[in-house]
């Protein structure tokens, strides 16, 4: 063990007491007369202990009297709000007179120092042992997570809100109480101090149930169900007598309140303070960077659809669309090559040099036809309506369909021969028949 450890654990038993007795993983102590216990944690944080407690187990066939010892000034330096709830629910805390009582201690975690006092000469064991999967604080970690991501559709649920009720009702009876007299209530000033009142109680019996459910679970079994059926049924009258939340502001205020629940869930359910503050800040980061991500996914989804390329339709033209569409872009890619031939980057002696009719070529750049009217004439005669060509296309057609009839009409000369042989076999027993 670093020599500076064992300082420290030298420092916490003078300041406790020099009879004090240092506890250590895995101890086994058995004594019969008065003497006081101290466990000191190890300061070397390791995620593998994250939700490790160490568990001291005292018990004894007589009864002891088991007191916490704590230092006067601690509840001047706590740290945190908890540590100084705590401090201040040890000083009011009475010792507890037992046979068997556990010890539940986080590991990274204050100092916990004890006395335990026989009433008779009868010796008691303490026991120490790690436990390294604590299931309770698994179980405070998952639920402060679940219940912060989920508040806002848990708040609008009419059966969260009756239990709810029921679980405020059992844990914090005065405020559960003081929030269904609260239109009774004239100031809201008066209301806010009575609520405040009522939490700090809510919370110090809160602290003395969770330090004696062992016991009161074996002793006093009965009265506790007897309360939890009693309370829980009353709670849940009153909450359905009241109604699931329908105004936005209540479902806000509730939303909130199961964050800020999530959030000490969370602080509680590990061992590590620091780990519990990331955890914290993450989900809040993640909570508040669901906007902008959403909106970022929004204006994403309008740029693709902006900059995403049409499916081409494609549409048939008619002829008569056809004719004029040909017609129009002749026309436009001849002035176009006539421009071409007008412009001074043009070789024209190079140009003129090659052609057979330079005559033609240099009247069509100044705007006459490309094509002479006897051209036009003979394409008429040859493919226009009586043309030779088209007159040549239907005589070709016309034979061949009366080629084609005479065959077709054989074969048809041919079934009806047939049928009519098959209607002129007698039947050989016709005549006996009939």
């Amino acid at each position: 063990m670093p020599r500076l450890d064992w300082d420290r654990r030298k420092n916490v038993l003078e300041r406790r007491g020099k009879n004090c007795s240092l506890l250590q993983e895995m101890d086994v102590i058995q004594k019969q007369d008065e003497n006081c216990y101290c466990y000191v944690q190890n300061r070397t944080m390791h995620l593998q202990y994250l939700w490790s407690t160490i568990q001291i187990k005292v018990n004894s066939r007589e009864r002891f009297q088991f007191e916490p010892i704590s230092e006067k000034n601690n509840c001047r330096n706590s740290e945190t709000v908890f540590e100084f709830v705590a401090c201040a629910v040890q000083i009011l805390w009475k010792p507890e007179t037992c046979t068997e009582t556990f010890l539940s201690i986080k590991q990274y975690g204050e100092d916990i120092c004890f006395k335990i006092q026989p009433f008779k000469i009868e010796p008691y064991v303490v026991r120490v042992k790690r436990e390294m999967l604590d299931g309770k604080l698994l179980f405070l970690f998952v639920a402060g997570i679940f219940l912060f991501h989920f508040a806002n559709s848990l708040s609008r649920s009419a059966k969260f809100f009756y239990l709810s009720g029921v679980i405020l009702g059992v844990l914090a009876l005065l405020v559960f109480v003081l929030l269904t007299l609260k239109r009774f209530i004239p100031r809201h000033s008066t209301f806010w101090i009575l609520m405040s009142g009522s939490w700090m109680v809510s919370l110090y019996f809160i602290y003395c149930f969770k330090e004696n459910i062992q016991w009161l679970w074996s002793e006093h079994k009965i009265y506790l169900l007897g309360y939890f059926l009693a309370v829980g049924i009353t709670s849940f009258a009153i909450s359905y007598q009241h109604g699931p939340l329908t105004t936005e502001l209540s479902i806000t205020l509730f939303t909130w309140t199961l964050q800020l629940t999530a959030f000490v869930l969370i602080y509680f359910g590990v061992t590590i303070p620091q780990v519990a503050y990331a955890v914290i800040a993450v989900s809040l980061c993640s909570k508040g960077l669901c906007y902008p991500l959403g909106a970022a996914c929004h204006i994403a989804r309008k740029m693709k659809h902006h900059f995403k390329s049409k499916k081409l339709v494609f549409k048939y033209l008619t002829e008569e669309e056809y004719r004029e569409q040909g017609e129009s872009e002749t026309i436009r890619a001849l002035e176009e090559l006539r421009s071409f031939c007008r412009s001074p980057d043009f070789p024209s002696w190079i140009a003129v040099s090659k052609l057979q009719a330079p005559h033609r070529f240099a009247a069509f750049v100044l705007g006459s036809p490309h094509v002479s009217a006897a051209e036009t004439k003979a394409h008429d005669e040859q493919y226009g309506i009586g043309s030779f060509f088209l007159e040549e296309q239907l005589f070709e057609t016309r034979a061949q369909f009366e080629q084609d009839e005479p065959a077709d009409s054989v074969h048809e000369e041919d079934e009806e021969n047939e049928n009519e042989m098959h209607s002129q076999i007698p039947f050989p027993y016709a005549t006996e028949l009939l």
